[in-house]
């Protein structure tokens, strides 16, 4: 299961990043120069990294938070 979500990361942020790029480009309240820094930010997998960077334990599987 751990190996599909990371699969599923894989493919999702090209996808992701198609549709800003879309969203971006018809939007008339932005400048071009905000169009550009959204346009190149987008780029950066963010969540991609934090999920690797975490060693993909972003929630607590099976463990005990300590909360009662």
């Amino acid at each position: 299961m751990k190996k599909l979500a990371e699969l599923l990361v894989c493919f999702l942020h090209p996808v992701a990043v198609v549709l800003v790029w879309l969203n971006v480009i018809v939007r008339p309240d932005l400048t071009r120069n905000a169009k550009i820094a959204w346009a190149l930010l987008v780029l950066v997998p963010i969540v991609p990294f934090v999920y690797v960077l975490t060693g993909g334990e972003l929630w607590e599987s099976g463990k005990s938070s300590g909360v009662s």
